[in-house]
Parts: C-alpha cells; sequence; structure tokens
C-alpha cells in the first residue's frame, strides 16, 4: 500500500491550490474488499509512513473491512529516529520467523519529483492520544511499549 501510495495519478489539488493525494481514488484502487471481511489485519507501521492524508481514510477503511470483534495489530515508533529507521516489508514464513524486507522508493515517485532517499522515511511520530484518535471508532485499544522505541497497539473492531 505504501508503494501504491506514490501513484503519480493520485496527486491533485485541494481547495487550498496544495498539492494533496486524492484518498478517494487511492481506496478505490487499494483495500478493495468487502465489509466485514477479515478476522485479524496486521497493519505494522504503515501509517507512520503513509502520507497524511491518506492515514485517516487507510483506518476508516481498515474498521470497515474488519469483522465485528475483529483485531488490529499496528507498530508506531515512539521518536523520530530519522533516516536510521527506513520502512521495511514484513512477511510471516513461519510459526516463529519474520523476514523483512526494505522498501524501496522509486525514483520517480512522492509528488513527481524526484526522490532524495532510496527508501521511504518515517512521516510523523504519533503519540498516545493520536492513536487514540486514529481509532476512535474502534470498541477497544491497547498499548504496548516494544524494544527498539516502537510502540506496539492492538485494536478491536
Amino acid at each position: 500500500m505504501l508503494t501504491a501510495s506514490t501513484e503519480p495519478d493520485l496527486l491533485t489539488t485541494d481547495e487550498y491550490g496544495a498539492s494533496a493525494l486524492d484518498s478517494r481514488k487511492f481506496l478505490a484502487d487499494n483495500l478493495v474488499y468487502p465489509a466485514a471481511h477479515f478476522d485479524v489485519v496486521l497493519c505494522w507501521n504503515l501509517p507512520d509512513y503513509l502520507d497524511e492524508s491518506l492515514v485517516k481514510p487507510v483506518v476508516g477503511r481498515l474498521w470497515s473491512v474488519l469483522k465485528p470483534g475483529g483485531m488490529l495489530l499496528a507498530y508506531f515508533h515512539t521518536r523520530d529516529a530519522g533516516p536510521d529507521s527506513p520502512c521495511h516489508r514484513f512477511h510471516i514464513v513461519g510459526p516463529d520467523i519474520l523476514e523483512m524486507q526494505k522498501i524501496e522508493l522509486r525514483r520517480d515517485a512522492r509528488r513527481g519529483t524526484a526522490a532524495t532517499s532510496d527508501s521511504f522515511q518515517l512521516q510523523r511520530v504519533f503519540n498516545n492520544r493520536h492513536i487514540e484518535n486514529l481509532f476512535r471508532d474502534f470498541a477497544s485499544i491497547k498499548f504496548f511499549l516494544a524494544r527498539d522505541n516502537i510502540r506496539e497497539v492492538l485494536v478491536v473492531r
């Protein structure tokens, strides 16, 4: 989804003339599942790297595709680690094995300009209040402080 968010055809302008991403088009092309389709969603660290204009619409779509009582697990950075926090794709390859693959940014991505790095950069650091607001439509939310400046968040629809 993160790579899909850099598609040049998503670029539009808002009512103030500033560049923005078209969240409706993004959701029409991604996360196209029927309502109440999933029991569990592993969101990992997507909100930390996703463009600000897409974060709330994506979380809203995740709420709608989760079954009532379904769970979502997300990770959030607790501090800005700058270039030391490149974005990774996670692959569950066994009951106790998780592979990490660095997500490479296309050179022509991000609002039509050349990328300054070959990896997605951390866009923001959510504090607990921001995370609570982001998942306010969910039935419950639990926070767990993990290693390496990561906060695990488990929410239930």
